[in-house]
């Protein structure tokens, strides 16, 4: 098979994979405090300790996921954008 449709399909499928991921599980851990909420620190004599709540996920472990993110965003865009379904009163015309 040649590498192009290769690449393709291969982008194709880490893609909708991703897609996927995104609808069924929109957040994930958060990057800085591994899902924990809190950073870990260690006392005098080595032992963890739990430290400040993570400032990036407000202390819940949970981010929402860039894909879900960027889906969010483009549908209220597209809902803020679509005509309400009302019908306006026509204009009366001078002849009429």
């Amino acid at each position: 098979m040649p590498s192009v449709p290769l690449a393709i399909a291969c982008l194709l499928v880490v893609t909708l994979g991703y897609v996927a991921v995104c609808s069924v599980s929109p957040f994930g851990p958060c990057r800085k405090c591994r899902g924990w909420g809190f950073q870990m620190k260690t006392d005098r004599r080595g032992r963890l300790k739990r430290g400040k709540n993570c400032r990036r996920c407000k202390a819940t472990g949970r981010r929402i996921r860039v894909g879900r993110w960027i889906y969010n965003r483009a549908s209220r865009l597209y809902r803020e954008s679509a005509p309400t379904g009302r019908n306006p009163r026509p204009k009366e015309s001078r002849w009429s």
